[in-house]
């Protein structure tokens, strides 16, 4: 077995026949090259691959002239362990190249229990983890994502984070970097760019009592960092062609992209802020686009993406002109995010013409008292008639995803996620077209975790024991063998939340946490709370003081260094609603409030 792995692991060292080699995959000739990136996802390929982001930056650097991308994802914990024992380095999938001797490597980051991985990819490759221990000709270690909307906890080892959206700026930073002579250079004319934060030309000063004191860049650095956006995604570069991959993924599919942003406005949701203003692709764009793809890969499911699907203004024409080309080729069209406000017998027609998919649906809230607290704007009436929609058409499963520990929660409220759940089950009983088959309601529970850029990000988040007397008491509340109740583990939504509240003094944890044994965190089976204790301890940092504590409105916020584009005060103003119990409007009506301009619909 050994001689077999040796063989495998030395193929990893020749070309890319032999790893990676998917249809669709981009090899260039190195002697036409003089900039090589490596676009690393810090999870397993197939969640890495199931990557909109990923794919659409892959092809805009591998539109630029000059510029090969390559794609680097990380190993299982098996793999690395052999990888480590036969001194393979990191490597691109595409050249099978260690990725040590790239000029850039690059970083999408989605979500904060994936930053061990970010420094164990590092290491495995070869290159100091700390930007302070890398020499002039080590590779530029770059970041983006929505993770880096607060890029302070990986401030000690990202060179240079990119915020907002990168497809407009790849060109920038690419030229920009063939032009300086050397790194310092390139740093230092890079952040004056809008989008780009450069962590080693600011210093963070703290008071007595831990709270930071000011964030002081150095001059001539423009701060705070504003966020970079597409304006026009219909011009904007798309990969019909993209890469086919050789093994199944968690999203096999073909995805479209309707818009980006959110109108709804949720007190809770970081993307819908950070990602504002609402930019749509025209209908007849999107048609053209899902049927290349389709064509490219061979795929037999096209889904439409967005945080919202159904407010997507032209949805109806849209699935029209797409099910006209996919109903004859057995191509099933998916709706992966619904709103149950708006669902449809229309809408369901549609959806349903190859085959039917399970229907999930987020309250959030068990109370509508506490449903308005948070602008979820979803009324008890509207998630039923959607269900007697859906049951009377035929359907028999439903998921319904709640929060826990939200602002200002009470045992009411959590009690009220039982009685809604009962409410769904006894409008099954009362209009499925077929109750042969049974019913499944699926109600899924996770602990809030205030963000950052967000109206709820001054709160505190519950305690773990707070959140399993919760989970306890909702339980106890379940009374139908028919609902099955699951709940998202506490522990690693309190180091998310101690991640994302954090400041760059949560490097030495992550450093720690990452040596003695932290990989995949977002992984219930790799998850250990004890080693995060341990490296908390070590480091002589209380996590409660990041996730359990309600923020100072005069606080300053270790994220004040980059601003999303929503206005601080229409934040303010959205947390004092929901002090009041009171929901505002969908954002297309507060453009002018919240200071984003929202081109959604002409406005």
């Amino acid at each position: 077995m050994d001689f077999a792995l040796e063989r495998i692991l030395q193929r990893v060292q020749r070309p890319a026949r032999y790893v990676g080699g998917e249809y669709g995959q981009v090899v260039k000739d190195k002697a036409e090259v003089d900039v090589r990136v490596a676009y690393c996802f810090p999870d397993t390929y197939e969640i890495g691959m199931s990557n909109l982001g990923l794919r659409i930056m892959y092809g805009v650097f591998n539109g630029l002239g000059g510029v090969w991308c390559e794609r680097a994802f990380a190993p299982w914990v098996d793999m690395e362990s052999e990888m480590r024992r036969y001194g393979v380095a990191l490597y691109g999938l595409e050249s099978g190249d260690p990725i040590s001797g790239f000029d850039i490597i690059a970083f999408s980051i989605g979500y904060e229990l994936s930053y061990t991985n970010v420094l164990n990819m590092l290491d495995l490759a070869g290159v100091a983890v700390r930007s302070s221990d890398r020499g002039e000709d080590a590779p530029l270690v770059i970041a983006g994502g929505v993770c880096c909307f607060n890029p302070e906890p990986l401030a000690d080892f990202i060179d240079l984070f990119f915020i907002g959206e990168g497809e407009d700026a790849a060109c920038e930073i690419i030229g920009l970097f063939r032009e300086c002579g050397d790194k310092r250079d390139f740093l230092e004319a890079a952040s004056k760019l809008d989008g780009v934060y450069v962590p080693s030309l600011c210093e963070a000063f703290y008071n007595d009592d831990g709270t930071v004191g000011k964030i002081v860049p150095r001059q001539g650095v423009s701060f705070p960092v504003k966020k970079r956006i597409v304006a026009d995604l219909d011009s904007s570069p798309f990969p019909v062609d993209s890469i086919v991959p050789s093994t199944g993924l968690v999203h096999d599919r073909v995805v479209l992209e309707l818009f980006r942003g959110c109108i709804r406005g949720c007190r809770f949701c970081q993307a819908g802020h950070v990602s504002r203003p609402v930019r749509s692709r025209s209908c007849g764009t999107l048609v053209e686009q899902g049927i290349e793809s389709l064509k490219a890969s061979g795929y037999d499911e096209l889904a439409l993406l967005s945080l919202s699907t159904s407010d997507y203004g032209e949805i109806f024409q849209l699935c029209d002109g797409l099910i006209q080309w996919c109903e004859p080729r057995r191509i099933n069209l998916s709706l992966p995010s619904l709103r149950a406000d708006n669902f449809s017998v229309e809408l369901m027609e549609r959806v349903q013409k190859v085959r039917k998919a399970g229907l999930t649906f987020a309250p959030e809230a068990g109370s509508q008292r506490l449903r308005d607290i948070v602008n979820k704007n979803l009324t008890e009436g509207e998630l039923l008639e959607t269900c007697r929609i859906a049951f009377e058409g035929g359907w028999n499963s439903v998921k319904l995803y709640f929060m826990l520990g939200l602002p200002f929660e009470t045992d009411e409220d959590v009690v009220g996620i039982a009685r809604l759940s009962q409410a769904v089950l006894h409008t099954w009983k009362q209009h499925a077209k077929s109750k042969s088959r049974g019913v499944r309601i699926t109600v899924s529970t996770s602990c809030f975790i205030p963000k950052p850029h967000t109206p709820f990000q001054w709160e505190a988040q519950i305690t773990m024991d707070e959140y399993l007397r919760r989970v306890e008491l909702l339980r106890a509340s379940m009374r139908s063998k028919a609902i099955n109740y699951k709940w998202h583990s506490p522990e690693q939504g309190f180091v998310e939340a101690a991640l994302a509240r954090g400041d760059r003094r949560l490097g030495a944890v992550i450093e720690a946490a990452w040596e003695s044994g932290s990989r995949f965190d977002s992984w219930d089976e790799c998850f250990s709370l004890p080693n995060w204790a341990s490296a908390f301890e070590k480091c002589g940092i209380d996590p409660k003081f990041y996730a359990n504590r309600e923020r100072s409105d005069d606080e300053v916020l270790p994220w004040s260094v980059v601003t999303a584009g929503v206005s601080e005060g229409h934040l303010r103003r959205e947390r004092d609603a929901a002090r009041a119990g009171k929901k505002t409007p969908d954002c297309r009506e507060l453009c002018s409030n919240c200071g984003v301009g929202c081109v959604a619909n002409g406005k």
